[in-house]
């Protein structure tokens, strides 16, 4: 497990990449990582803190176990409570938590079929490996609707949330930050091909199946793609690492 101090650099950067790709929104939605094996003491942005502005010492350190934050003036955003709190006290495997509403998952959530189908590479790597939640309620805010969120995962990595957005966890920062860029990029997949208004060439199980599991023997791009990207930050000067 890395440092607490090497999390802060990492989630940092992956605020200020996120915001470069235009994938988050005015000063709302959520990114953390658990300093902890149990992962209920974890990093995450301050209330109402822009993604541009976020960096490694600004991060704020929170235990899901100790609730009295929320009576003080350094309370988090509520929904951030209400989501990454309860996914962190309740799923030790979700070291990484990345919940956003990102363009053309959001729009993908609000169809009435949200799928993402397996029509080629992209889309092929969530086939059965994505959860979908389509009872959403409203902006989360309550301990029961974090709950319900976080037993939506299902086990699974990634979860589409209907007329809302979606939620990717993983391991490291990097796993889980690759993980949202191509999700993102499936998503994009899926709006462009059903615009065309012809049919979709939907991949057999099995070859769907196949891609999705081929995609496994190359886990390890994401720690280089992520580090060759905090690289292009560090060339401008970026002053996510302070």
């Amino acid at each position: 497990m890395q440092t607490e101090q090497a999390l802060r650099v990492d989630l940092a950067a992956a605020f200020r990449l996120i915001y470069e790709m235009d994938m988050h929104e005015s000063v709302a939605n959520h990114l953390s990582a658990a300093v902890s094996a149990d992962g209920k003491q974890f990093l995450m942005n301050r209330r109402w803190m822009h993604f541009a502005n976020v960096t490694a010492s600004n991060l704020q350190l929170l235990d899901s176990e100790d609730n009295s934050i929320m009576q003080t003036d350094q309370a988090p955003d509520a929904s951030a409570w209400s989501i990454h709190g309860n996914m962190h006290a309740l799923l030790p495997a979700a070291q990484v938590i990345l919940h956003l509403h990102s363009t053309y998952a959001t729009v993908l959530s609000t169809l009435k079929d949200p799928r993402i189908l397996p029509i080629d590479n992209n889309t092929a790597r969530f086939y059965e490996r994505i959860a979908y939640d389509k009872s959403f309620a409203g902006i989360a805010s309550s301990d029961e609707e974090g709950k319900r969120i976080a037993d939506s995962l299902a086990g699974k990595n990634a979860l589409m949330m209907g007329n809302h957005g979606i939620t990717v966890t993983g391991a490291t920062i990097a796993e889980a930050f690759e993980d949202l860029y191509y999700l993102e990029k499936a998503c994009k997949t899926m709006v462009l091909a059903y615009s065309t208004g012809q049919p979709l060439n939907v991949l057999s199980h099995e070859i769907a199946q196949k891609t999705a599991e081929s995609w496994d023997e190359f886990r390890g791009q994401s720690y280089a793609h992520f580090e060759q990207k905090k690289a292009m930050l560090d060339k401008k000067g970026s002053s996510y690492r302070e």
